[in-house]
């Protein structure tokens, strides 16, 4: 039952790009290479689609093919994103290219956080004293 959901929720979500982009069921058929009624079959949520076929899609809607997979739950959201990227690139009221946008603003802060985190280790590293070390025996100080 819970393929089934999946299914159910790819095909709604290659159906709204496909709307949103004002490209018709036979068009993305066309642009991806599959047949009409398999891909109507997709959007119906009667058939389960492939990595293969999701890519082919994806590049029919000029979208990127982490979307599709992330929607149809071939890949997971990227540990420690928090679903940010996933509820960007799922949102359907946003352009591709608003999504694309915002993920790359995202990423931005997300570098410039680790890189700052990054900045402060070295910094306490470097100013923290080091420990003194036992002398050896038979050593001059």
């Amino acid at each position: 039952m819970v393929i089934m959901a999946n299914m159910n929720s790819i095909g709604e979500y290659i159906r709204q790009q496909r709307e949103q982009a004002k490209i018709s069921l036979r068009q993305l058929a066309d642009q991806a290479g599959v047949s009409n009624p398999y891909l109507s079959q997709i959007e119906r949520g009667l058939r389960k689609p492939s990595a293969e076929i999701l890519q082919q899609i994806a590049k029919g809607l000029r979208i990127s093919a982490e979307a599709l997979y992330v929607q149809a739950g071939i890949l997971e959201d990227r540990p420690g994103d928090s679903g940010v990227r996933s509820a960007l690139l799922t949102d359907p009221q946003l352009t591709e290219r608003q999504k694309q946008v915002l993920i790359e603003i995202y990423e931005s802060f997300r570098r410039e956080s680790r890189n700052s985190h990054s900045a402060e280790v070295v910094a306490v590293v470097r100013d923290t004293p080091a420990p003194e070390r036992p002398q050896a025996a038979g050593e001059d100080t």
